[in-house]
């Protein structure tokens, strides 16, 4: 896994742009977990009192919905 690593930082350490390819995939890497955490993963259990967070967890795990 060490190798894989350094085979990839050495490849763009050696290329002129390497450095801002770097911060380009860091951008889009934490853009796409903004927008999935946004738009498709909802927190259910907000605003619930702790006895409806045990109910909704113990009805998820007795009958899902997948």
């Amino acid at each position: 896994m060490i190798a894989i690593w350094n085979f990839y930082v050495d490849g763009f350490r050696s290329m002129t742009w390497g450095r801002q390819l770097w911060w380009l995939i860091l951008l889009k890497v934490i853009i796409l977990f903004v927008v999935l955490r946004g738009f498709f993963f909802r927190p259910t259990l907000a605003g619930k009192s702790k006895q409806q967070r045990i109910e909704y967890i113990g009805d998820q795990l007795t009958n899902p919905s997948y």
